[in-house]
């Protein structure tokens, strides 16, 4: 499987160093490419005198458009999969490789890193909040996601296309819904997570309840009415 990993990053110059350097010293099997999405920041600056594999986007398209950047290198360089890893370094690469067993045995579409497979959720506000979203999905779909807000997925050929291409298409838990609709395999494996060690969570409290808010209702109302993937 010719894995590509995929880095967005927004204001992330107190991480990005850290997170590279580590992936490329110790897993220097997996290519990457940083989407620098509109960084107000050194972000940037940092990549390119580190060398780094970067694209660089003139302004902030959000998570969903890094991503899908992303999605279409990873189709022009003709990759098998794609791995999104956030770049504050909470997602250890450590689990690539059995995201990646999982996907190859299973035969399934996307693997999510799951923090809640075997580990119980704390809890918390936003805790809570994913609770309620994988309630809706297994609701929906007849299938729980135990970690629908998780951030490290691995996305089989297929799918990457789909991403790439498609803006309807965004690395949440609405799509992750839809896709199961439309009889996409999804699969979960336990993974540990770090805290952000540096910068702040463009999701605070506030911004976390709106976007559950957000998720759910796409989930119940919006999904229903998009068309079937090609």
């Amino acid at each position: 499987m010719k894995l590509l990993i995929v880095i967005p990053a927004y204001n992330e110059s107190m991480n990005i160093e850290r997170v590279v350097d580590h992936l490329t010293h110790n897993f220097p099997q997996y290519d990457y490419v940083v989407v620098n999405d509109g960084s107000r920041d050194d972000t940037a600056a940092i990549c390119r005198k580190r060398g780094y594999t970067l694209i660089d986007l003139p302004i902030n398209l959000g998570l969903s458009g890094a991503v899908q950047a992303g999605m279409r290198y990873a189709v022009k360089e003709r990759y098998d999969a794609v791995l999104q890893m956030d770049g504050d370094g909470q997602h250890r690469p450590e689990y690539i490789a059995v995201l990646q067993k999982t996907m190859e045995e299973s035969g399934a579409e996307i693997v999510i890193g799951s923090r809640f497979v075997t580990e119980k959720k704390p809890h918390t506000m936003r805790m809570m909040g994913s609770n309620l979203i994988s309630a809706i999905i297994k609701i929906s779909t007849g299938k729980r996601i135990m970690d629908p807000t998780s951030g490290m997925r691995l996305f089989g050929r297929d799918i990457v296309k789909e991403f790439a291409y498609d803006m309807n298409y965004g690395p949440e838990p609405d799509t992750i819904s839809y896709l199961l609709k439309q009889g996409v395999k999804v699969e979960e494996v336990q993974v540990t997570m770090d805290e952000r060690i540096a910068g702040e969570s463009y999701l605070n409290l506030v911004r976390s309840v709106k976007y559950m808010m957000l998720q759910c209702f796409s989930i119940v109302f919006i999904q229903r009415f998009r068309k079937g993937i090609k």
